[in-house]
């Protein structure tokens, strides 16, 4: 038997629930054709690159597998008729990778990064406590340029200063 990463992406509008329950079937019938899943992973709801099908956001769904090529290619099966998958990717590995995955360390390292910052919390200062000298932000000084709609004359967008003249 082979090993393979699956990952498949699932329509935002599928709940969690859902999610987990598609990844339940997709083990048992891995399973049911003489493989094992050595590990699945949620790594959530994150943003697509470009929409798919309507969606700008999908759930992901990491499945370690050890199966024949026939349990793989059912999987897929199933992935192409559920309307909730819209895209997956399968590919042999010479071996599972130990422990958590990159999109887990890189979630860990974040949730990390939070902690350590603990009670300096951006949101105490916002866009209005910049220094902006005497000016307030709406009284921006915009100079003695005149605007374009005074510089034109009523006769179909000539300069106003050539509309004078003659």
């Amino acid at each position: 038997m082979s090993l393979y990463e699956h990952v498949y992406l699932a329509r935002q509008d599928a709940s969690a629930q859902q999610v987990e329950e598609l990844t339940a079937h997709l083990k048992t019938v891995v399973e049911g054709l003489g493989g094992s899943v050595a590990k699945t992973e949620y790594w959530g709801v994150k943003s697509l690159s470009y929409r798919l099908r309507k969606n700008r956001k999908a759930h992901f769904t990491l499945m370690n597998i050890n199966a024949p090529a026939a349990a793989i290619n059912e999987i897929e099966r199933l992935e192409r008729l559920n309307e909730d998958v819209l895209r997956y990717l399968t590919i042999r590995v010479d071996e599972h990778e130990e422990g958590p995955s990159a999109m887990m360390r890189r979630a860990e390292r974040d949730r990390d990064r939070d902690e350590r910052r603990g009670d300096r919390d951006r949101g105490d200062r916002d866009r209005g406590d910049r220094d902006r000298g005497d000016r307030d932000r709406g009284d921006r000084d915009r100079g003695d340029r005149p605007r374009d709609r005074d510089r034109r004359g009523r006769e179909g967008g000539e300069d106003f200063d050539a509309a004078t003249e003659e």
